[in-house]
């Protein structure tokens, strides 16, 4: 008996880290994260019935299925290009890199942290971001915050935190506003209830719908059975409406109605049901400039802006770099048992000088991938695969420190990254070369898709419309005239 309950902990053991685990795709050249289940089987593959689909030629309709076990193992599906583990295995002062090639239907034992090629991309599988796991300023534990405007920042979210007041934060994507509406919920009365969160911007009208307010049996065709909405299930506790400028108008009626009643309709309900719940939002929109244009309710942008809060971004917080990008390196090595790595003077240097468009989302994208694709124990400016074009000019490497009350400029909601193919150092620079010949194509194609429009051209690419310029004048693409599409 005593035997059977041991294993039994032990699976539960293996179960609760399984399943704060997510798979990070460098594909099209873009990272994207998916939660993995504790167990079961996740396919990848081009096609959209996949459980993750991987939209590059170079990945097969069907390529792979990922076995949570324990253990956790891939399986090739006869892909086309195959599916290659690289891992590093230690002998001695030297590293040896193996490459193994499965055959079809057979499976290899996978650990975290190792990276796979599936044609030409890479997948990694990480301690999921918010796991017990995570760095500091990463969704636990104490945020790192050590510029002057941060830490009044953070100082007024101490006193709002204490008050029932709706907050609205503001700053550019990853700039950290999830980090600063957890930490507000955590020094809360409501501390000890749900923490919700909802991204507004990830799901249709209809789900998103159900998803806030919930519905009842037979609303629509798949309401087999009733189910609560997320504001129910905050009762007591906060609820992070991250994007909330992405909601459709007809929900932002809906949603005023709940603010100013404290009570909810579900889908297909026929009586209210009353909720205590605080909530949160959170945008890289600036809602003003939305409610004189007509896309956001001016009464609305009113109740959630009890107080706002503005997050400065990474760029602007320069003394922040360095502890953020050594707390994500030291998880991160953890992670796929490696000890924490040093970073070279020069590649502090070169994390400082970065523009960081993502903020720390894309930080922790690039320390992330640096770490796995270093072979020693300190981490070089050839591991970080930075683009020169995102430098900030000289006049910028130190900005002074921006008031909390400045406007948030509007970014993308994906951080664009190199596609990579896990090189080590010494094919660094061939790498790049290739790296940007692709990155090249991918501009010149968004030019024609877009029929030369700069602006949509860059949003398409989820780039920065400054960096996409930046990088037409870096690879000598001449700026089109409207309405001329590049070739």
């Amino acid at each position: 008996m005593n035997r059977e309950r041991t294993v039994a902990a032990a699976k539960s053991t293996r179960n609760d880290v399984q399943g704060a685990l997510e798979l990070a795709v460098f594909a099209g050249g873009r990272v994207t994260r998916h939660p993995l289940p504790a167990e079961g089987r996740v396919s990848l593959g081009r096609s959209p019935e996949n459980d993750v689909p991987i939209d590059d030629s170079s990945v097969s309709r069907r390529h792979a299925i990922i076995h949570l076990g324990p253990p956790i193992a891939i399986e090739d599906l006869g892909s086309a290009n195959g599916t290659r583990l690289r891992r590093e295995r230690s002998a001695g002062p030297t590293t040896k890199l193996l490459e193994l090639q499965p055959e079809q239907g057979k499976t290899m034992e996978l650990s975290v942290g190792d990276a796979v090629n599936l044609g030409s991309t890479l997948i990694v599988i990480l301690p999921r971001e918010g796991a017990a796991s995570a760095a500091p300023g990463q969704g636990q534990g104490q945020p790192i915050v050590l510029d002057p405007v941060m830490e009044r920042l953070y100082a007024l979210a101490e006193r709002v935190a204490g008050a029932p007041i709706t907050v609205l934060l503001l700053g550019e994507t990853g700039a950290g506003k999830e980090v600063l509406a957890e930490h507000i919920h955590r020094r809360s009365p409501r501390a000890q209830g749900p923490f919700v969160r909802l991204n507004c911007a990830a799901l249709s009208e209809t789900l998103l719908e159900s998803e806030l307010f919930g519905h009842e049996r037979g609303a629509f065709t798949s309401a087999v059975q009733a189910k609560p909405g997320l504001l129910e299930t905050a009762e007591k506790g906060t609820v992070l409406l991250d994007e909330v400028g992405e909601l459709p108008p007809s929900i932002q009626v809906k949603l005023l109605r709940v603010l100013e009643e404290r009570k909810v309709m579900r889908v297909g309900g026929l009586s209210p049901r009353p909720i205590d719940v605080r909530f949160l939002s959170a945008t890289n929109r600036d809602l003003a400039a939305e409610v004189k244009r007509g896309a956001f309710r001016e009464d609305l942008f009113f109740r959630l802006n009890g107080i706002a809060l503005t997050i400065p971004p990474l760029r602007a917080r320069i003394a922040e770099i360095a502890p953020l990008a050594r707390a994500i390196a030291d998880r991160t090595a953890s992670a796929v048992g490696r000890p924490a790595p040093a970073f070279a003077p020069e590649t502090l240097a070169a994390l400082e000088a970065h523009r960081w468009p993502g903020n720390i989302r894309e930080l922790r994208n690039v320390i992330e991938r640096a770490v796995v694709l270093s072979g020693g124990d300190t981490l070089l400016p050839e591991h970080l695969l930075l683009d020169a074009a995102a430098a900030l000019p000289p006049s910028e490497t130190r900005p002074a420190a921006a008031p909390a009350e400045t406007r948030p400029a509007a970014a993308p909601a994906e951080v664009a990254l190199p596609a990579v193919a896990l090189p080590t150092a010494d094919v660094a620079g061939g790498l790049r070369s290739e790296l940007d010949a692709i990155e090249r194509r991918r501009i010149v194609d968004a030019l024609e898709q877009c029929a030369g429009n700069q602006t949509q051209a860059a949003a398409l690419l989820g780039m920065p419309r400054r960096t996409f310029v930046a990088r037409l004048s870096a690879y000598g693409i001449p700026r089109p005239r409207k309405g001329k599409a590049t070739r």
